[in-house]
């Protein structure tokens, strides 16, 4: 027999047949609408975050409906679409939507380790403030999808941060600004269609935002995915 906090991540027969479907509709569509938009001539910087936005989103309304069960499957059905696109590799469009041209050679790699990232955040999220984690989900979905297309469009003011594999990485104070702003106003929103008084919902928002922005402004490219949930969901939780 499972333990408990293990058995809380196994998805029930309701909830595979219910959110499989949906899973799978949802990712293909984000993935279409992101290898449209590359196809023409939108930056990768956007086309990305178009397909991170909306996966976060679905993740985070999906928790608050079907439970942690649901997001499981949700989360397994776009793993293998984004490994797909990893299989087809460079030339393929999904792929070429995913993969920053400043990421190269090592596209693939910031591919991957996000993905894995993701997972390690709701994975943490979901044992140390369970009752939290979609916070995490709207903060990293919404404030770190602006943040890189902002920072690419009207960064001035940049700083460098640890990166994997030796590729140079920076971000911007403008880009950190709108991780601030963007994800307290996804978690206040969030908390409002949860059902918490508005008072309420905008201290949580408030607390998720900064905390979410200030660990992404020094966390490793490629982990924030990871650190920005986490820290998010604690704040809201404390």
């Amino acid at each position: 027999m499972l333990p408990h906090w293990l058995s809380r991540f196994v998805p029930s027969l309701d909830a595979l047949l219910t959110v499989a479907p949906i899973a799978l509709l949802v990712g293909l569509a984000a993935a279409a609408l992101a290898a449209h938009l590359r196809t023409r001539g939108v930056r990768t910087a956007y086309t990305r975050k178009v397909f991170h936005f909306t996966i976060f989103t679905a993740a985070s309304v999906i928790q608050l409906t079907s439970g942690l069960g649901g997001v499981v499957v949700f989360g397994s059905i776009v793993a293998l679409i984004v490994l797909f696109a990893v299989w087809r590799g460079a030339g393929h469009v999904f792929y070429e939507a995913l993969a920053r041209p400043g990421d190269a050679p090592r596209g693939t790699l910031f591919i991957v380790v996000p993905l894995v990232t993701t997972a390690l955040g709701g994975v943490l999220s979901n044992l140390i403030v369970p009752a939290w984690a979609w916070v995490g989900y709207l903060v990293a979905g919404w404030g770190d999808a602006v943040g890189e297309p902002v920072g690419a469009r009207w960064g001035r003011h940049r700083y460098r941060v640890p990166s994997l594999a030796g590729v140079p990485a920076t971000r911007s104070w403008e880009g950190s600004a709108a991780v601030l702003v963007v994800g307290a106003a996804a978690a206040v929103i969030g908390g409002l269609l949860a059902g918490f008084e508005a008072g309420v919902a905008l201290r949580i928002g408030m607390a998720a935002g900064i905390a979410g922005a200030l660990v992404e402004a020094v966390s490793n490219h490629g982990l924030d995915n990871l650190t920005v949930q986490v820290a998010a969901s604690m704040a809201a939780a404390l």
